[in-house]
């Protein structure tokens, strides 16, 4: 039998037979969707682009600000 075949059935049966777990990973997924797609949204905006039209105006202004905040020795 194949590895791949024998590793899913292994989890499979585990999560299957699983009552608090399954709760438990219900919990992670919500907590997951909160921090990549909520959290985002609000407290991660697309800075970039409100300071550039196209992506030659985007590098030219990331390379001028790594330019002005270089320590210079």
């Amino acid at each position: 039998m194949n590895v791949f075949v024998k590793v899913f059935r292994f989890y499979y049966e585990g999560f299957r037979s699983m009552t608090l777990g399954k709760t438990l990973w219900i919990i992670i997924l919500i907590k997951l969707f909160i921090m990549f797609a909520i959290l985002k949204i609000f407290f991660f905006p697309n800075f970039l682009s409100s300071k550039a039209n196209n992506d030659k105006e985007k590098s030219e202004y990331i390379v001028n600000e790594m330019e002005k905040r270089a320590v210079k020795p």
